[in-house]
């Protein structure tokens, strides 16, 4: 199969559809970004790209916090609105049913329904065209509860997130590997174990 040319452009996928949060408890608003990811473990951090012209871009630029969210695909509605309308003409909380619940380590607050949230503190703004990079510190997560299984290990596969994919969102599917798992060596028998008549 032969590949055709495309002119250059924004086509990385599947990216994650998030709800980022910002403003105060009492005066919350939140915003779609798929234009994010980890840029650094340690210290962790990340990014946002975010157009000046945005509403929610002068309340992270003076306040230097906010929150990316991970939203549950059954919110898929609510993420495609928050992206399309602006907080400078309506209550998003209010008007979709979200609910803003104070954070661990920043001022911002984070979105309830979602089963993960990241704290953020913004460490420099960088002007890169259509849109400024907020490269931040990740302060804090925080998680439901059952998201933690016996053991103490986070599984995010019980979040049910979602993807987006070139315009389109998508339900995560079924795992296909994991991890190093391509160089993993298969467990050795027990030299010990029973043999089974």
């Amino acid at each position: 199969m032969s590949k055709i040319k495309l002119s250059a452009g924004t086509l990385t996928a599947p990216v994650p559809p998030t709800l980022v949060s910002c403003g105060s408890v009492d005066a919350p608003n939140a915003f779609t970004v798929a234009w994010t990811g980890i840029l650094n473990t340690k210290p962790p951090m990340t990014y946002i790209s975010v157009r000046p012209s945005r509403y929610s871009y002068e309340l992270i630029k003076n306040s230097g916090e906010f929150v990316i969210n991970l939203p549950p695909s059954t919110l898929v509605r609510t993420v495609d609105l928050c992206g399309v309308k602006s907080g400078r003409d309506i209550d998003k909380f209010k008007t979709y049913g979200l609910s803003a619940a104070e954070s661990f380590e920043v001022s911002a607050p984070s979105i309830e329904e979602c089963p993960v949230s990241i704290e953020c503190r913004v460490k420099e703004i960088v002007s890169l065209g259509t849109h400024d990079m907020f490269i931040s510190d990740i302060v804090g997560v925080s998680v439901k509860e059952e998201l933690i299984n016996k053991n103490g290990k986070l599984c995010l596969d019980r979040a049910g997130l979602m993807a987006y994919v070139h315009g389109e969102y998508f339900t995560i599917g079924k795992k296909i590997g994991s991890f190093g798992y391509s160089v993993k060596k298969p467990a050795k028998k027990s030299r010990n174990a029973k043999k089974k008549y």
